[in-house]
C-alpha cells in the first residue's frame, strides 16, 4: 500500500479528476463518523462541516485514519458486534483515501446529504427528574484541569430504579467526558472503585444516553447522593459549564433486572523502566449464569492494548473484544448487539498490554517502574464488565429480612458451603456491620439441608458482606447474585418497611 505522504504529495500536483466527489461520496463519511464532534461548540478543535473544511484537513485526516486514532472507536472490527459499533469500515477509508489522490474534487452541490439535525432535547423519555451540578464551574482558558467532582443532594426518599438516563453538558466544546455516579447514604468519601460500580450515566461525544431494555434498571438506595465526575479540557478561552443528568424512572409495578458492575482486576504488578510491550493478566469467574450487556477496558496513560476472551465451561474460548491501540483520552463502553450469556463456571480474562518506552508520548516518566495507583501517572488494570441476572432468576429468599423492635429488623444470612474445598469445622459472617472481622459472626451448625445459619439486628441501609469458611476462605453468597465492588461482596438493602 502506498504511504498516505506520498498520497498526499502526489495530491497536491494533481488537478481534481475522477468521479469520486466530495459532495456525493465524501460528505456522508464524514458526516456519519465525524461530524458529531467536529461542528460548532462541540470538543474536536475543529469543524469538518464543509468542502471547505474537508479539504484543508485532509491530510491530517488520512493520517488518524491510518493510525487509527479517529474515528475514536478502537475495537478490532475481526471480533463481537456490537450495538454502537463507531468504526469507520475499510472501504471507507479507501474511498477517502482515493478522494485525496484524485485531487479531491468537489462535485455537485445538488449531490450533498440533508445535514444531520442534532437533537437539542433530552434523547431519552421525559425525566422524572432533572438534576444540576450546584453551581457552574469555570474551565481555564489554558492548562491541564483535573477531574472535578460536584456533589448533588438527589433527594430519593426511597429506592430508585432507574431505566434510562442522559447527561447533557451546557458546554460541549470543554467537557470531554463525564460520569455520574451514587454515594450510598452514610457514606462522605468517595472510593476509588465508586465512579465504576456505582455508575447511573455518562457522556462523551458521541456515545448514545443509557436506556435499558424493558424489566432492567439501575438501583440507586433512597438517601443516596449523586456524584458528577467531570473531566474538562481547556480550549484557548474561558469557559464556564454546568452540567445536568436527567433520570427516567422504571414502572414501580414492573420487577426489575437490576443491571450491576463486576471486573475483573490486577493491583499487583509492576511495569519495569522503559519497557515498551508488558502485559498484566486479570480474570473474573462467574459463578452464577449471568447476562453480558457491555464490557470496557480501563487502564491510564501506558496502556497500550487490552483483549478480553471469555473462557466458558465446556473448553470454548471466545475473543469478546479486542482494543489493539488503547487510548487513554477516550474511555469507550463497547454494548453488545445481543447480551450474551455467560454460563457459570465462564471465567473472562484480560489481556492489558502497557508501554512504558520513551516512544510512547504520553507517558509521563519511561524511567519510573510503574504500580498500581489511582493517578493517571500511575497504572491500573481493569476489565469493567456491565451485567445483570438472567430472565428466569428471581431474587431468592435470602438474606430474609423480617420487622424487629422499633427501626430495626432481623437479617437471617444461610450458606451451604458447596464451593469450599476440603473439611468445614466453622463458617462465619463478615462485613460492613461487624468491621470485616472474620471470626466475629459464628453461624450456627448446619441444618438438615446443609445449611449454617444467623440471624443479625440492623437498622435500614446498605450493607456488603461475605462467607468465612474456617475463619480464612472467604466467599460471596452462592443464593444472592447482587454484588458489588471489585471484591464481589454479596450486597443486602435493609429496607424501610411500612408499619401496619
Amino acid at each position: 500500500t502506498e504511504p498516505i505522504g506520498c498520497l498526499i504529495g502526489r495530491a497536491k500536483q494533481t488537478a481534481p479528476k475522477g468521479e469520486i466527489t466530495y459532495t456525493k461520496h465524501i460528505a456522508p463519511i464524514v458526516d456519519t463518523h465525524c461530524v458529531r464532534c467536529h461542528r460548532d461548540a462541540q470538543i474536536a478543535p475543529f469543524t469538518l462541516t464543509s468542502y471547505d473544511d474537508v479539504s484543508a484537513w485532509a491530510e491530517t485526516m488520512c493520517e488518524v485514519m491510518d493510525d487509527g486514532r479517529m474515528p475514536p472507536w478502537h475495537a478490532n472490527p475481526q471480533y463481537g458486534h456490537f450495538a454502537n459499533d463507531g468504526h469507520m469500515p475499510t472501504a471507507e477509508k479507501q474511498l477517502f483515501r482515493q478522494w485525496v489522490d484524485n485531487g479531491m474534487p468537489e462535485g455537485d452541490p445538488a449531490d450533498l446529504p440533508e445535514p444531520i439535525k442534532y437533537v437539542d432535547g433530552w434523547q431519552i423519555p421525559t425525566p422524572d427528574v432533572v438534576l444540576r451540578m450546584p453551581k457552574p464551574f469555570t474551565v481555564p482558558a489554558k492548562g491541564t484541569v483535573p477531574y472535578q467532582y460536584f456533589h448533588v443532594d438527589s433527594k430519593f426518599e426511597h429506592d430508585v430504579w432507574i431505566r434510562a438516563a442522559e447527561v447533557r453538558p451546557t458546554n460541549h466544546a470543554v467537557v470531554h467526558h463525564v460520569l455520574v455516579f451514587y454515594l450510598p447514604p452514610g457514606q462522605e468519601e468517595i472510593k476509588a472503585e465508586d465512579p465504576l460500580f456505582n455508575a447511573v450515566a455518562g457522556f462523551a461525544p458521541g456515545m448514545p444516553p443509557g436506556l435499558w431494555p424493558a424489566g432492567y434498571a439501575r438501583l440507586v438506595p433512597a438517601g443516596s447522593k449523586l456524584v458528577f465526575q467531570t473531566h474538562y479540557t481547556p480550549n484557548g478561552t474561558e469557559q464556564v459549564d454546568q452540567t445536568e443528568v436527567g433520570l427516567v424512572f422504571a414502572d414501580p409495578a414492573v420487577e426489575q433486572k437490576e443491571v450491576r458492575m463486576a471486573i475483573a482486576a490486577n493491583n499487583d504488578f509492576r511495569i519495569p523502566p522503559r519497557d515498551p510491550n508488558y502485559h498484566v493478566l486479570a480474570g473474573h469467574d462467574f459463578k452464577h449464569d449471568t447476562v453480558l450487556h457491555s464490557v470496557m477496558p480501563h487502564m491510564h496513560y501506558r496502556g497500550k492494548s487490552f483483549r478480553f476472551t471469555a473462557e466458558y465451561p465446556d473448553g470454548r474460548k471466545e475473543i469478546l473484544l479486542d482494543v489493539p491501540k488503547y487510548d487513554f483520552n477516550w474511555q469507550n463502553v463497547y454494548t453488545f448487539q445481543e447480551p450474551k450469556l455467560m454460563p457459570k463456571g465462564t471465567v473472562i480474562m484480560c489481556d492489558g498490554g502497557f508501554d512504558n518506552s520513551a516512544d510512547n508520548l504520553s507517558n509521563p516518566d519511561p524511567t519510573q517502574e510503574v504500580r498500581w495507583g489511582d493517578q493517571t501517572w500511575e497504572e491500573m488494570m481493569l476489565g469493567v464488565l456491565i451485567v445483570s441476572q438472567p430472565e428466569n432468576v428471581t431474587r431468592g429468599e435470602y438474606p430474609k429480612v423480617e420487622r424487629a423492635a422499633g427501626d430495626e429488623y432481623d437479617v437471617t444470612f444461610r450458606f451451604r458451603p458447596e464451593q469450599a474445598t476440603g473439611a468445614v469445622d466453622a463458617v462465619y459472617l463478615a462485613g460492613s456491620f461487624n468491621g470485616w472481622k472474620e471470626q466475629a459472626q459464628r453461624m450456627d451448625d448446619p441444618d438438615a439441608e446443609g445449611y449454617y445459619h444467623t440471624t443479625l439486628r440492623l437498622k435500614p441501609g446498605q450493607y456488603e458482606y461475605k462467607f468465612v469458611v474456617n475463619g480464612t476462605n472467604w466467599l460471596p453468597d452462592p443464593e444472592n447474585l447482587d454484588q458489588t465492588g471489585p471484591f464481589t461482596n454479596s450486597v443486602v438493602r435493609v429496607r424501610q418497611l411500612k408499619k401496619e
